[in-house]
């Protein structure tokens, strides 16, 4: 009939097509495949092959069942840390504040405190603290960063209409200079913590920051605007009110460590490296004994890590941590951390040679463990032959001069 209303003639099904038509299901999954009797058309399974199907069924279960387990208690354990750290940082926000900010004078030195620094200061009171352990031993009001920024504006206006005008202190410094570090701003803001995307063009703290610096070059125009310097004012922002970020920037960057690294200080800069060597060779002699084979000057990496205070090499998370130390500490602990950092890596560290050491200490690892990172920076020792870094620093400077 069908070739009689079409005209074309009939083909006979494939076999395939023969065996779907009679089949009564379709296998859904390998459970289906292993515990389906056969299709009728197909000879059964033999008692043997069926027993050992059965087998195999039940094992897939019992795996299955202890993965579920397994990542049940995992994501148990995940929450109760979550919990526990939760627990631990409300703990510590209450001691903070009711305890001891309002008694900063007396409480800020004592063994409770600083054990309490140790491990993190909770972000909602890190600001505060940071402010307070900086200081302002310049002196600097918040009127006088709005009219060291409206210097700054006043002077991107004059730069912008092609002006050279030259006044007052910035008379050694020429127009092109002026804009040159200006443009440098402008450069070093889009890089700044890039993956973030609030410092670039059109995120919210774009002109925050850009303000921060432009105001600094007018307040210190001796210093002007260095690279590097964008990620420490970033920092700051993220944890202080604007002017108040610009008073903790202005003196953390007076501070005679950062002052030699910007002002590039070359004789200071290498007491500081000769000071580092000492400790160097004293807590990690064997890694020392590489690098110096291997011609790895302390320059090639410290040079970065002090301009920026670690916040480009490390897990922003993790360079507060280290920013929350170093305010208790001082610049000690921002060696005491490149040594921490050195440990930590020291199998890695001996078996490269020049090329591969400074890439990897240029572009640190981005899933450090915050724990195991401050246990290796706790057990270095910054003590030589009873000597401690200030110490070992100024003898030093003695014996240059």
């Amino acid at each position: 009939e069908d070739e009689e209303k079409t005209g074309r003639p009939h083909r006979p099904l494939s076999p395939k097509q023969n065996v779907r038509k009679n089949l009564d299901f379709e296998p859904l999954s390998t459970t289906a495949l292993i515990l389906e009797d056969r299709p009728a058309n197909l000879p059964a399974k033999p008692a043997e092959e069926a027993q050992k199907h059965r087998q195999q069924y039940e094992e897939m279960v019992v795996q299955a069942k202890k993965r579920e387990l397994k990542e049940a208690q995992k994501r148990k354990k995940q929450l109760e840390e979550r919990c526990k750290l939760e627990d631990s940082i409300g703990n510590a926000v209450l001691t903070w504040n009711n305890e001891i900010l309002p008694n900063w004078e007396t409480m800020c030195c004592s063994r409770k405190v600083r054990e309490l620094w140790w491990q993190g200061i909770p972000p909602s009171v890190r600001g505060k603290v940071w402010s307070l352990a900086i200081g302002n031993e310049l002196n600097i009001t918040h009127e006088l960063y709005d009219i060291c920024l409206a210097r700054a504006k006043e002077k991107w206006r004059s730069l912008s209409m092609g002006g050279a005008e030259v006044e007052g202190e910035d008379a050694g410094f020429s127009a092109a200079d002026r804009e040159a570090s200006l443009e440098l701003i402008k450069l070093d803001i889009s890089r700044t913590f890039p993956s973030l995307c609030i410092f670039q063009q059109g995120g919210p703290y774009h002109d925050t920051l850009h303000s921060i610096l432009g105001a600094y070059t007018c307040y210190r125009p001796d210093v002007g605007y260095v690279q590097g310097m964008s990620f420490i004012a970033a920092v700051l922002i993220l944890n202080l009110d604007t002017a108040d970020a610009f008073i903790a920037f202005s003196n953390l960057l007076n501070k005679p460590c950062q002052m030699a690294f910007f002002r590039v200080d070359h004789g200071l800069m290498l007491t500081y490296f000769a000071a580092f060597e000492v400790f160097f060779e004293e807590n990690l002699p064997k890694l020392f004994a590489h690098f110096k084979k291997n011609n790895v000057t302390p320059d090639i990496y410290l040079i970065d890590w002090i301009f920026t205070l670690y916040s480009k090499s490390l897990p922003l998370d993790l360079a507060c941590r280290v920013w929350d130390v170093f305010c208790r500490d001082g610049e000690e602990f921002l060696f005491r951390t490149a040594l921490g950092i050195l440990k930590l890596f020291e199998d890695v560290l001996t078996k490269m040679d020049f090329i591969h050491i400074a890439q990897f200490l240029t572009k640190l690892p981005e899933d450090l463990p915050s724990e195991e990172f401050f246990t290796s920076i706790a057990a270095i020792q910054m003590q030589s032959r009873n000597k401690k870094w200030a110490q070992v620093k100024r003898m030093l400077i003695f014996d240059n001069k």
